[in-house]
Formats: C-alpha cells, sequence, structure tokens
C-alpha cells in the first residue's frame, strides 16, 4: 500500500514556481536543488520537477496547437498560412501543418489543453 501512495505522489508533478529574480540571476542556483545535500532528497526533487516540467510543456504545446488552429482557421479574414505560423512560432512549416491538425482535433474534440 505505501508503494501505490507514494508512486502516486510522485506522478503528480511539483507546481511550478518562478524563482526570484535575483535567484534567477545566479547560474548556480536552480529551484534551490544545489542546497539538498541528500542524495536521496535530490533525486527525488529532481525528478518531481522534471515531471513538472514534462507536465508544463505538453500543456504549452497543446496550447500553441490550438492557437495555431484558431490562425489558420480558414474563416478567419486574417487567417495565417503555414508557412506564416511556423516563421512566427519558430517551426519549419511541415510542423505547423501537424501542429494545426492536432489543434483542430482538440477543438472538434472539444478537448481544452491540458486535460
Amino acid at each position: 500500500m505505501a508503494e501505490s501512495e507514494s508512486s502516486q505522489r510522485r506522478l503528480r508533478p511539483a507546481p511550478l514556481l518562478f524563482e526570484p529574480s535575483e535567484a534567477a540571476a545566479d547560474p548556480e542556483h536552480f529551484f534551490d536543488l544545489e542546497s539538498i545535500d541528500d542524495p536521496g532528497a535530490l533525486l527525488d526533487r529532481a525528478t518531481e520537477l522534471t515531471l513538472a516540467f514534462r507536465a508544463a510543456t505538453d500543456r504549452a504545446v497543446e496550447f500553441q496547437a490550438v492557437a495555431a488552429a484558431q490562425l489558420a482557421d480558414p474563416r478567419r479574414f486574417d487567417r495565417l498560412t503555414a508557412a506564416d505560423i511556423a516563421e512566427r512560432a519558430r517551426w519549419t512549416e511541415d510542423y505547423a501543418k501537424k501542429m494545426v491538425e492536432f489543434g483542430r482535433d482538440l477543438l472538434r474534440n472539444g478537448r481544452t489543453p491540458g486535460e
């Protein structure tokens, strides 16, 4: 039972908090990991942060896809082409097309990013 509880706890990402500007200015400082001496605690916290960053990345990509689909919507008088979206997002045109389709799928299925 304890193993199940700990694995469930680890699957839930740690909250991402913005670091104070003075801490962010210090290149050696990263979410206070450098201050953790216990290797077990360091591994646990670094793993929590890794999961949180992955979850944040996944959610941000979904928001990008929805925005790309909205910008490429043919009903918009100011719609953008895949090339325009690619340039704006620093993607390749092929990737922009895939993201537009992914965003359309999300919108069509009524999913909001992060669900």
